[in-house]
């Protein structure tokens, strides 16, 4: 209730009441349940390596275009200015990723639900495509892109005529013994060839290693975001593989690792590496702020040991890009982790379902207080 005032309404100085004291930015960011970001452990670590700004909410607003109109002059699809997201300005947008390269046989991965975890993490629709064949030749060291009859136009809406004839396109390569890499710039180059006219962004996905420039010991991937094209290797994320710190080349197998354990890394591993990536082509940068799923990352282990979850800041940025429930997102969340096992995912996202539940149980007990009072 409200009480008789001791000082004047119009006083400068207004105090606390007696034994009020207000919380300090670490009492601030532990009340939202987030850990804030890591510091580095290891000189390879990103933060480490590279001075990085950091995106606010607001220099999102800002920079991502799929916000305001600048997308629009690249995507061949049907666009709705007075769209308050994404959803509804391109409205039969969608993702699509597509495997590139041979996938048959490694039955730990499953194309439908990475697809699936996609479209629930990131709230927009998500497709999968028929694959890409590659042929790669150890004996002449050489690596092909393999394109069908029919195959180069039946995605785009394309006048020109389909070969009738299969074609291969040479990329780029280096092979040492049987272990090969391939580039990812000629890779983009023929996606951007092969990306749908209702593409948001065109996503491949391979198992073959990848470089860019000759220096390098291997790149996770690579976007092209003007283009709304990228792809993305999964070769090193297999546990029972490891790699030498100073040549591509040098890689051993651990046979001991059984192909339950094998597929459970793969995937969460996997599924973390999409939405992260993906997240980049929507416009969201590395986070420096909290633990978070955009975190960059330096060498694998740092990789490995980022979490899924998104913080409060590029949870922000993505629910005002696409416009989705923040509590429907946890619960379906939480039952893919549950179907698929992921011990840590499940209990982090249980633990903010009930922190959701316990706020909207003390605002609406206010809210009735309030009510009652007047």
């Amino acid at each position: 209730m409200p009480k008789i005032r001791k000082t004047k309404a119009n006083s400068k100085y207004v105090p606390y009441a007696s034994g009020f004291r207000p919380p300090n930015k670490d009492r601030q960011l532990k009340a939202i349940g987030f850990d804030t970001s890591s510091k580095p452990t290891n000189i390879d670590d990103w933060l480490a390596q590279y001075n990085e700004d950091g995106q606010t909410y607001k220099q999102f607003l800002q920079d991502c275009p799929w916000i305001s109109s600048r997308k629009r002059k690249s995507v061949k699809q049907r666009f709705v200015p007075e769209g308050s997201n994404i959803l509804e300005k391109y409205p039969d947008g969608k993702i699509y990723i597509v495997p590139v390269g041979e996938f048959d046989g490694h039955h730990y991965f499953y194309f439908d639900e990475l697809a699936k975890f996609a479209e629930i993490y990131l709230g927009i629709p998500v497709s999968t495509l028929p694959g890409v064949d590659l042929e790669v030749k150890i004996k002449d060291r050489k690596a092909f892109w393999v394109e069908h009859p029919s195959e180069t136009s039946q995605l785009k809406s394309d006048t020109r005529r389909s070969s009738s004839r299969t074609k291969q396109h040479t990329l780029e390569s280096r092979f040492k013994g049987t272990q090969y890499q391939l580039g990812v710039k000629d890779l983009l180059k023929m996606l951007r060839l092969k990306i749908p006219d209702d593409a948001l962004c065109f996503i491949g996905l391979t198992l073959s290693d990848l470089f860019c420039d000759d220096t390098d010991l291997f790149v996770a991937g690579m976007a092209a975001g003007n283009h709304r094209v990228a792809i993305f290797s999964f070769y090193r994320y297999n546990p029972t593989l490891s790699f030498s710190q100073a040549d591509w080349f040098d890689v051993t197998m651990d046979k001991k690792q059984t192909q339950e354990n094998i597929h459970k890394i793969m995937f969460q591993r996997s599924c973390k590496l999409l939405v992260h990536e993906i997240n980049h082509l929507l416009g969201i940068d590395h986070c420096i702020f909290y633990d978070c799923c955009m975190n960059g990352s330096g060498h694998l282990s740092e990789d490995f040991r980022q979490p899924m979850h998104l913080c409060p800041v590029d949870l922000r940025k993505l629910q005002k890009l696409v416009g989705f429930g923040i509590l429907k997102r946890y619960n379906n969340l939480l039952k893919f982790y549950e179907k698929h096992e992921m011990e840590e995912e499940r209990e982090w996202v249980s633990k903010r379902i009930k922190m959701i539940g316990h706020i909207s149980k003390s605002l609406e007990q206010e809210q009735l207080g309030l009510s009652q009072s007047s």
